[in-house]
Parts: C-alpha cells; structure tokens; sequence
C-alpha cells in the first residue's frame, strides 16, 4: 500500500455486501441480505446463484481451491480444502462451485475432540455455511465460514452455539425492550477484543524446545532488567516490530478486519493489537483470523508470535480483554447511560440484569476463561484476580449506591480537567475511571472483561456472557410482564437487583490481600486454577441455564466439560515431558561440562601451589546444585505415571503433584543458569529472547 489510502485496499479480500450487490441478481441479494440481517432461512435456490458469482470472484483473484473454515473445540480453526475443477467427457476439466457445495461440507469429525461423543470410527460430521459472516480469500483458496456438528447433530464447534447465544439474547432483550414500548428488528451483541502478543527472533526461538513444542519457556532465570522502568508500555516501536506491524494491518484490512490500535505493552517484546467493535460472531471470526495473520507475517520478518498468556516467567503474561456490549438493529446502545442515567430507566434495567447475571454466575464467568496458560496469569499483578467481581466507576456506583438508599440521585456528568498551559485544550473528563485489575470493568457504553487469555477463541467467552444475561432478562421480563407502570416498576426492580446483587461490585483494588479476604466475607468464589473451576462447568445450574436458554445440550454441556479438561490435562503433561527432556538432555549435560572445567582449573592451579578458595566453593556449589537438579528430575520423571482416573481427578493430580514438582525443578535449573557461563548454556536466555527483537 503506497500511497496510505486504506479505503482502497479495505476488503478486497472479501465477498463482501458491495461486492454482492455488484455481482448478484437484485432480487438474490435482496434474499441474501434479509438472511444476513435479520437471520431469515436462506433458500438453496438462492445458494446456487450466490455460489456461482462466490466461485467467479474467487477465480478472478487467483483461486484454485475453496474450503469450510470451521473452528472445532481445539480452539484454533480447521479447513478442508477442495478444487473448483470438475472433469468433462473429452478429459479436460472445468471450474464448477454448486449451492450444494457452499451450503454444506462433510469434513472427518473423528479426529477432533468430542468429549466421548464420537468414536473413532464414527467419523461422519457435517459444516453449514454461516452468509453472516462473509467468505474471503487466502493463500488462493476461498475460504466460507461455517459451523460444525455431528452426523448425530451434536454440535463440535465454537461458531454453533455462539450463534445459538446470539438468538438467545435477541429473544429475551426484545421482550425487556417491548415492555418500553420498543420493537427493533433484532438485538445482538458486540465485542471488540484488544490482543496482546510477544514477538521473539525466530532463530532464538527455534533454540528453545519449550517454546517449539509448549508456547512458553519452562526454564528461564529473570534477566538484569525487566519492565521495571515502565519504559517499553506505549514507547517507540523498534523498525523490525513497525515493519511487521504494517503488514499485519494491511493483510488484516485486505480480510475486512477492522483493525485500528496497535502499541508497544508493558513488558519487552510484548505488543498489542485492537479492532473497533463488531458483531460477535463476525469479532470471533476476525479473532481467530488476526491470530493466523500474526502468526504468518511475523515469519516474513524472522519473527514468531508468541501467543501464550505467559511465554515468561517474572513479567507480565497476555490477554485478550473482551469488550462486551449490546445493541438494537436501529443502532441504539442499551449499555449507554445517557447524560442523566439515574432518569434511564431501560439502561439502569438493563445494567441490572448484567450484575445480576455476573452474580449468579460468577463461576461460569471463571470457567470461560479457565486454561492452564491463563493459570499462570490471572492474579499475577498484570491480569485481575481469579475472584470474579464488577466495577462501575465511582459516579455510575454513585448512583446505584443513592437509588438504593432511596435518597436523591445527583449525577455527575464529566468535568473539564485544565491542563494549566495555554495553548493546550482543557480535557474533558469520562464518566468512569479504568480498573484494571477488575476482571468485570464497565467502561462507558460496555463492560471489559478482562481476565480472558491471549490465545484463547473468544467464542466460549461470549457464549457464555450471551447465555447468562439472556437468562436474566428473561427472569426479568417474567417479573415485568403485565406491569401497568412499566418506569416505576422496572426502576423498583433494578433498585432490588442492585440491593439483593451489591456483594458483586468493587471499585477498589483487585490486587490486594484485603480484597481477598473480603471477597470470601461476601460469599464470593475463588477459583484459583483450572481444575478448582472446570467441575462447576457441569452442574446442574450450568446445565439448566444452557438448556433453557437453547444453547447446549445436557449432553453437549457434559462433553464440553470433559473437553476442556482433557485440554488442560494434555497441555500439562506435554509441558512436563518436555521439561524433562530439557533437562535430563541440555541443562544436566551443560552443568556437568561446566563444573569440570571449573575443578579442572582447580586442580590445575593446585598442582602449581595456587590456592584458589572461591572458585572451590563455586565449584561446591556447582556440585550441589546439580546434585539437586538430578534429585528434582527424578522426583518429576516419577510423576509421569498419572493415575488412571477421570479427567477431573487427573486435572487435580496435575495441579497438586505435576505442577510443584515442575516449579521446583524450574528452581533448582534457574538457579545454576546464574551460575553456569553462557557459552556452555545450552539455549537462548531471557535477555537474548527479550531483547534481541
């Protein structure tokens, strides 16, 4: 892109609605929007003339191929990928793309998780188009987002019940808004999630088995300097990090990705990019694909993304705060206080039920976010706490706090801050401050849910967001239905939520010890890890909310459950072998090598009469140590036999018994790479990864 017109090269990538309307029938797209916009059933007769002018583009651009972009439960994205060309009688071949083809794909469903749905020779598994969200090119394949399920109509995918939440909050926001007289077309909900990442040398990285095969470095003694000086957060990019940048955004915006914000973050080679807001579904999709496009464009720069939520140990780890808010299709925010919100009865009903739903489900709100690379992140002084509460800025808790006491309601409207400098502008104030060590932060329109991880699909985040504020707008519509003073019985209502909810919502700091004590004085959960969190996936009350609210089966909600424990189990054993590895055939080796040459010197300068006390006693302490190491290797080489038991007892195993015996090796190895001379260190440090960028 030369000459910096974005305009132009913005979705050149995708079919997207100009390039129907260009290419299709008026009476076609007219079809195809009704569909996109208000979900209507789209026809086949429609599909095989969408699929013809899909399959004419794709080939003017240069594709040979088309697949079903789906995204199973591995949380990354999967694709099958098919030619467009069909044989003729003389032998030659034609480029041929049917509506049948579009609608409908039969990928292997075997061989991706299924929690015990599928066995392996069950392989059959279908993928549906989703004409939501749009089709694009990459790599000279079209790719078409679909959805995933079962030959027995179980659901295998991310997309599927994501939609499903999205029907779910539509029904149960309309009937809240038609008590207000209002009836829009549809409500959805939006999301803009900002994604942080580490870039690290590729050279270095592929030095280093633990970032090959795990994502993030098992070993690794803190280097001189780290995010101390607070110098790397919103500082001036490095031209090798700019380059890759600008070609991320440029791929991005060539998918129709609407990406706006990019800056360095807090810690070194740490950086961050954020979209505007779009749909969730479409925010899912672009998600998963500004992942890929990161991946992709740093290895053109000799450069590998790390997406982990913490590749290293001592400084902050990554996130992906979830954005989260909803909407009409006449463009109206229902999470927007106005000028005078303590008058807003429909935002301060609406604020309600989000509380509430955080509330009562605080525990399924943990378990979205509930991975062993998140384990390490959540409550390390960079992420919010594993103790799921809100914040709503002191002048919106101003008003909450006064309609509960029943005493006048006097709202603040944002100030003008004076810079005190002439020629600067004065600056106006916002509404709230920013939390951010609150795992659940209203940020002016929306709420930030921040204790998300960086690798993860936010699909599963917002599935279930969507579900349990569907759930209690619909227990709110219950209680309204009939009023005959909608203002005042929806304001008592709110007034009670607030009241009955208040042990939810803290505007202080999520950081301190004090707020643990008192969060567990309210009653409130404090699911530290994975497997603390991952059994309350599956209860009944989880069960009940995903059923009424038609977003999973009982036993999809069982399934998925196991799935992501499996998750956790697999990620924790493959750190442990491969820790092992590292250690039995690198560290151990380099720490022998290293100490003989240290008590040869030794003896060298002993048989010339030299005494040499210090080097003796680092040579006692080279010894020990690694006496040590090998005492910690066995010690975790023993607890390679896992217990043959379900995988919740297994995650458990892997927490109490795994997990300590990981730590203490990483100790014993830290330590000696302190000691140990750098040419005989058999991988890159800290200091080469960070800062050789």
């Amino acid at each position: 892109m030369e000459n910096g017109n974005v305009a132009e090269i913005f979705g050149e990538k995708v079919f997207n609605l100009p390039t129907m309307k260009a290419r299709l029938p008026k009476d076609i797209y007219k079809s195809l929007l009704k569909t996109i916009n208000d979900g209507s059933k789209l026809d086949i007769s429609v599909a095989e003339v969408v699929a013809n002018a899909m399959k004419d583009w794709a080939l003017e651009n240069g594709c040979t191929h088309y697949t079903h972009w789906f995204q199973p439960m591995t949380g990354l994205t999967a694709e099958k990928h098919d030619s467009f060309i069909q044989p003729t009688d003389d032998r030659t071949v034609i480029m041929e793309f049917s509506g049948k083809e579009l609608v409908m794909g039969e990928p292997d469903a075997s061989s991706f998780p299924s929690g015990g749905l599928r066995a392996t020779f069950e392989a059959r598994g279908y993928t549906a188009w989703d004409p939501t969200s749009f089709a694009f090119i990459k790599d000279h394949s079209l790719y078409i987002p679909t959805s995933f399920v079962s030959y027995t109509g179980e659901v295998l995918d991310k997309k599927t019940p994501l939609l499903r939440s999205e029907a779910a909050i539509d029904k149960a926001a309309r009937r809240v808004l038609a008590l207000f007289g209002k009836f829009p077309k549809r409500v959805v909900s939006y999301v803009g999630p900002e994604q942080e990442y580490f870039l690290v040398d590729k050279k270095l990285r592929n030095k280093r088995k633990d970032l090959l095969l795990t994502g993030r470095t098992l070993f690794g003694a803190k280097p001189a300097k780290g995010q101390e000086m607070d110098d790397h957060y919103f500082g001036q990019i490095k031209e090798r990090v700019a380059a890759f940048m600008q070609e991320v955004d440029e791929e991005l915006w060539k998918l129709g990705v609407l990406a706006k914000t990019k800056h360095n973050e807090v810690a070194p080679a740490q950086h961050e990019i954020a979209p505007i807001f779009s749909t969730t579904n479409i925010s899912s999709d672009h998600n998963q694909l500004t992942m890929e496009v990161l991946k992709k464009v740093a290895d053109h720069h000799g450069l590998y993304c790390l997406l982990h939520e913490k590749p290293y140990e001592g400084i902050n780890g990554s996130g992906k705060h979830n954005n989260w808010s909803i909407g009409t299709s006449d463009g109206e925010l229902l999470l927007k206080p106005g000028k005078k919100p303590e008058e807003n009865v429909q935002f301060l009903l609406f604020l309600a039920a989000v509380i509430k739903a955080v509330d009562d489900y605080a525990d399924l709100l943990r378990v979205s976010v509930a991975t062993a690379g998140n384990d390490h992140r959540l409550g390390a002084n960079e992420a919010p706490p594993a103790i799921i509460s809100m914040y709503l800025g002191d002048q919106l808790a101003a008003v909450v706090d006064q309609l509960k006491s029943g005493k006048g309601v006097k709202y603040e409207a944002g100030k003008l801050i004076e810079t005190g400098v002439e020629s600067l502008p004065d600056i106006e104030k916002d509404t709230t401050d920013r939390n951010r060590t609150s795992p659940f932060a209203f940020t002016g329109n929306r709420f930030e849910f921040r204790a998300p991880g960086s690798r993860q699909s936010i699909a599963g985040i917002n599935i279930v967001i969507n579900a349990i504020v569907s759930e209690t707008l619909t227990e709110i519509a219950d209680q309204l239905d009939g009023s005959k003073d909608i203002s005042k019985d929806a304001l008592e209502l709110a007034i009670k939520i607030f009241k009955d909810h208040e042990r939810i919502i803290f505007n202080g700091n999520g950081y301190s010890d004090e707020w643990v004590a008192e969060a567990e004085k309210r009653g409130l959960y404090n699911l530290k890890t994975t497997p603390d969190a991952m059994p309350y996936f599956v209860t009944q009350k989880s069960i009940d909310l995903f059923t009424k609210q038609e977003v999973f089966t009982d036993v999809e909600v069982k399934t998925r459950g196991e799935i992501m424990m499996e998750d956790y189990n697999n990620t924790l054993h493959f750190e442990m072998l491969t820790m092992l590895e590292m250690a039995k055939q690198e560290i151990l080796p380099a720490c022998l090598k290293y100490t003989k040459f240290v008590t040869d010197d030794i003896a060298s300068k002993k048989a010339l009469g030299l005494n040499a006390p210090k080097e003796l006693e680092k040579a006692q302490r080279l010894t020990a140590l690694t006496e040590d190491l090998m005492i910690k290797i066995d010690t975790l080489d023993a607890a390679t036999d896992v217990p043959d038991v379900d995988v919740y007892a297994v995650g458990m195993y892997y927490k109490d018994t795994v997990l300590p015996a990981m730590d203490a090796l990483r100790e014993t190895a830290d330590t000696l790479e302190t000691i140990v001379a750098k040419e005989y260190w058999p991988f890159p440090t800290y200091t080469d990864l960070l800062y050789l960028v």
